[in-house]
């Protein structure tokens, strides 16, 4: 089968606010939701600042036993699920065996896992919580999700490091293409702003140190760039089967209409020269949207805003779009979110969805100094821009060389 897979609804978890509107608001505004860390004490960390969903409350969508039993990850990806299905309006109750959940995470629940360990050293085996593993497990965010709304169809997780929300959504996109289901609740959560998350990616020199500015420490293509700004949130989109929809007149934000994966086959968290892998990863979407490069109106990047991920990520497009990689708009809203890792595709999808919708591509903020190793892209500098077009990219590469590209269209 073949059939089309339309977007109908979307709900956000960001730093730059705990719903759609609030995130689309601060994209536009060009906010940072960048600060100085508050879960937990960061004074003796290299690594001082984070974008953590700040105006999250799981008491907003969860009673408080539900919520002691999930890791926080979790519980963000109940409130986007939920957002997004009050935004498509789909019924579950309907046609529940026929609609599944595909939420993803690089991390999971590291934050519970941090605490259970620190009791288990402290305390003892015994004081261990037996919610420990059902917390901690990456597939409860698919899991609690189907439970809290009676989705009974397919369920299950992408782990791929940055690329699994994106690799969640084409998947799913998939599923619905072949049949088997009509809907599918497909996206990414994260929670890492933790001790040991912050530690590791900081003693790796992934992360930006701009402990000063925080709000200027995400500067993907800058050339004072040095390193991400980790952030944690999530994004669950519905997807509907293109027929089904329509003739209950939901509305469309988008439809799914190519998507791309790759390995780069190279190294466990560069990318590889060239970034060839990313380069198959653009040209299979574009191949399974029948669309030539020309017909691409934004490129949401990676953009990571460390030195050599963002450098070949230009090469790269550079590659795939030739002489319109002149004309073409290229942003990462990392800029503004900082790095929500296994949700950060979602996240970005939702970017491009909206932009299409309301004709607006958002900036790249924080963009000071080109970087000649960037190869001039346009990367929509700072303020974001009027604009109509039809066809977005969304690239999300993750750790081991796993690369997702998605291209969402027009209705």
């Amino acid at each position: 089968m073949n059939r089309r897979v339309v977007v109908t609804g979307v709900g956000v978890v960001s730093p730059l606010g705990a719903s759609t509107a609030d995130t689309w608001r601060g994209l536009c505004e060009g906010v940072s939701g960048a600060g100085y860390i508050t879960r937990f004490d960061a004074q003796e960390y290299d690594v001082r600042i984070a974008a953590e969903a700040w105006d999250f409350d799981p008491a907003a969508v969860l009673d408080p036993k539900s919520a002691r039993r999930m890791d926080r990850f979790c519980q963000m990806a109940i409130a986007a699920g939920l957002e997004a299905i009050r935004e498509s309006g789909l019924d579950i109750a309907a046609n529940a065996d026929r609609i599944g959940t595909c939420v993803c995470s690089g991390i999971g629940g590291m934050a519970t896992w941090e605490t259970q360990y620190q009791i288990l050293l402290e305390k003892g085996p015994s004081r261990v919580s037996p919610f420990l593993i059902p917390m901690l497990v990456v597939n409860m965010a698919s899991g609690n999700l189907a439970i809290e709304v009676g989705a009974r169809g397919p369920s299950m997780t992408v782990i791929s490091a940055c690329a699994s929300s994106l690799h969640g959504i084409g998947e799913s996109y998939h599923m619905i293409k072949r049949g088997d289901a009509d809907a599918m609740l497909a996206g990414g959560a994260e929670a890492a702003v933790t001790r040991c998350s912050v530690a590791g990616f900081g003693n790796m020199k992934a992360i930006s140190t701009r402990n000063d500015d925080p709000k200027r420490a995400s500067r993907p293509f800058d050339r004072e760039r040095d390193g991400f700004v980790i952030g944690e949130g999530a994004a669950v989109l519905v997807l509907e089967e293109y027929e089904a929809a329509r003739a209950l007149g939901a509305e469309m934000l988008g439809e799914i209409r190519g998507y791309g994966a790759s390995a780069d086959a190279f190294h466990m968290t560069l990318p590889a020269e060239n970034h060839e892998g990313a380069q198959r990863a653009m040209r299979s979407a574009l191949a399974s949207a029948g669309l030539a490069p020309g017909d691409i109106g934004y490129v949401n990047a990676h953009g990571t805003s460390t030195q050599m991920n963002d450098a070949r990520e230009a090469v790269a497009i550079r590659e795939v779009f030739g002489a319109h990689a002149d004309h073409l708009p290229v942003s990462s809203t990392k800029s503004m979110t900082g790095h929500l890792l296994g949700a950060a595709g979602a996240a970005e999808v939702f970017a491009c969805l909206y932009g299409m919708k309301h004709g607006v591509i958002p900036p790249t903020i924080n963009y000071e100094y080109p970087d000649p190793d960037c190869r001039g892209l346009d990367f929509v500098p700072n303020v974001a821009r009027e604009a109509t077009y039809d066809n977005s990219m969304c690239n999300s590469f993750g750790f081991g060389g796993q690369n997702a590209v998605l291209i969402v269209s027009k209705v």
